[in-house]
């Protein structure tokens, strides 16, 4: 009797198995029609000029929804994004094993990116707003809650083209999960913010792979792909299970992180908050997590009488933060009676006259630099959300670049936290001068290298020529113009400049652009 109990057991299993499994051919696959899914889906995943135009298109719109922080143009732009088409054509060949149609969605995809980043990237340059808004700032750092987002996206999306029901919507989610980061990856580059572009990057592929794998899981789950073998199908289960172990583990630990720096900053307010007292206020509060110790900077309107003491607050802070910070508090006191509409009168007062010393502070290093380059103020760009002045000089009779290379020292000398760039005239490369018999740069030497090095970074070139720097490997025994030449490519590299070989001609060499040369 009691190997009869266990083995009725085991039937019954096997029985429940069998009923469940034939409930899901019946109920779940047994209604779709696979092989229109199959068709549509292959029909619409390549790619072609339309689709170009249009993924260019919703990009446009959506970098500009971005530089606007606009929500609503940025969700304009998805209306018209096709990338749904090759993603879910990449998860479908993955739950089928076709690699014909996941090459062809792939090449179709990559297409659409490249199309995408180059167009924002032209559309941030010629524009006058390039300052990073909230909206840009916000797609630049991946967390778990975007794995999330792209996993529902993906999972309504996939059924919305298998049941034939509403994929234009759901594509409009799948299309606000990539083409926003795409924007941003354009905004990147145009901007050369590595951070930046970096950042929307990973979000991208994050948002790819987890969209493309969630349309593989459903797929299967409505039986496409049931012709597999086992082995076929036990990969297909392990790789999906280890994509996404792996993209959750860092994306974790970035949610994390964001978690902490948000109780960070609430910790922080709720001090300050309680130290001055109820009838204060905490208008401007900021946290740079990057530096070390942190920086706290904080603006506060309290009554006269609640004045604190800067050290006291920063050493109680510290404590409660758990870290070092170094605390830049400005306190506006108002008069013992002063009620709400006296603070918010000050609060505006304060931010326009620190707006109106900023404007002020900005035209008159215009007027500094427009003298030092010769060329009217109106000519002079300000960029006032970067701090950062910029001016093409004027050719000036005897100057050279180290000449104009001083005046913008000179000039950033007196910005006062504001960078200065002068863009020279194109010119000569200053001469190389080696020694008789040496290989080494001296001082006068290194100095005409780093003027080259600035001269190239102002005229927005990343390669210089070398004349005599060998083509291909190094060789093993290098003359002395070859040794001469890997020197001065050597410091090339270092400030990021791609040094390029250029022919010798006789004992002097041309240093392009310009007739520079080594001796």
């Amino acid at each position: 009797m009691s190997d009869v109990a266990p083995a009725r057991t085991d039937l019954s299993t096997r029985l429940a198995r069998l009923a469940l499994y034939r409930w899901w051919r019946r109920a779940i696959v047994g209604r779709v029609d696979h092989e229109a899914v199959v068709a549509r889906i292959t029909e619409e995943s390549g790619w072609s000029p339309r689709f170009a135009f249009m993924t260019m298109m919703s990009a446009g719109i959506a970098v500009l929804g971005l530089l606007l922080s606009s929500p609503a143009v940025v969700i304009g732009a998805m209306l018209i994004s096709p990338l749904m088409n090759p993603i879910l054509g990449f998860g479908f060949s993955l739950a089928l094993f076709d690699f014909r149609e996941l090459r062809r969605s792939l090449k179709a995809l990559a297409i659409g990116a490249v199309a995408a980043v180059a167009f924002t990237a032209l559309i941030v340059l010629v524009s006058p707003l390039q300052a990073p808004t909230a909206e840009i700032v916000a797609r630049t750092r991946p967390n778990l809650f975007d794995l999330a987002v792209a996993l529902f996206a993906a999972l309504a999306g996939t059924f919305a083209i298998i049941r034939g029901r509403g994929d234009t919507i759901v594509g409009v989610a799948i299309a606000t999960a990539l083409m926003p980061p795409l924007a941003v990856v354009g905004y990147g580059i145009a901007t050369r913010n590595v951070p930046v572009g970096a950042g929307a990057f990973a979000l991208f592929v994050t948002n790819f792979i987890t969209i493309a794998l969630s349309a593989t899981l459903m797929a299967r789950f409505y039986g496409f792909g049931h012709h597999l073998s086992r082995r076929q199908s036990w990969t297909q289960t392990l790789l999906l299970i280890l994509v996404f172990v792996v993209m959750a583990i860092p994306l974790g630990i970035s949610l994390n992180r964001i978690g902490r720096e948000a109780v960070a900053v609430s910790q922080a307010r709720t001090l300050l908050t309680d130290k001055f007292g109820e009838e204060a206020r905490v208008t401007q509060l900021d946290l740079d997590f990057a530096a070390d110790p942190l920086i706290v900077r904080a603006v506060v309107i309290a009554p006269r009488g609640a004045m604190q003491k800067t050290p006291a607050l920063q050493s109680a802070l510290s404590q409660r933060l758990g870290r070092q910070v170094r605390l830049d508090l400005d306190q506006i006191l108002l008069e013992p009676g002063a009620g709400a509409l006296e603070a918010q009168r000050e609060e505006l007062r304060q931010a326009s006259d620190f707006a109106k010393l900023e404007a002020q502070h900005g035209a008159d290093l215009a007027r500094l630099v427009a003298l030092i380059t010769g060329v009217p103020a109106d000519d002079v760009t300000i960029d006032r959300d970067h701090h950062r002045v910029i001016a093409s000089a004027t050719p000036l009779p005897g100057a050279t670049l180290d000449t104009y290379r001083m005046l913008e020292t000179r000039a950033e000398a007196q910005a006062e936290g504001w960078s200065v760039s002068v863009v020279p005239p194109q010119s000569s490369l200053p001469v190389i001068v080696f020694a008789d018999n040496v290989d080494t740069l001296d001082q006068a030497a290194n100095a005409a290298v780093a003027t080259s090095i600035w001269a190239a970074k102002r005229w927005n070139m990343t390669a210089l020529s070398v004349p005599g720097l060998p083509a291909g490997s190094t060789p093993e025994r290098p003359n002395l113009s070859q040794r001469r030449a890997i020197a001065i490519a050597s410091l090339l590299r270092t400030a990021n400049i791609n040094p390029l070989p250029l022919p010798a001609a006789g004992q002097r060499f041309a240093l392009t652009p310009g007739t520079g040369s080594i001796q």
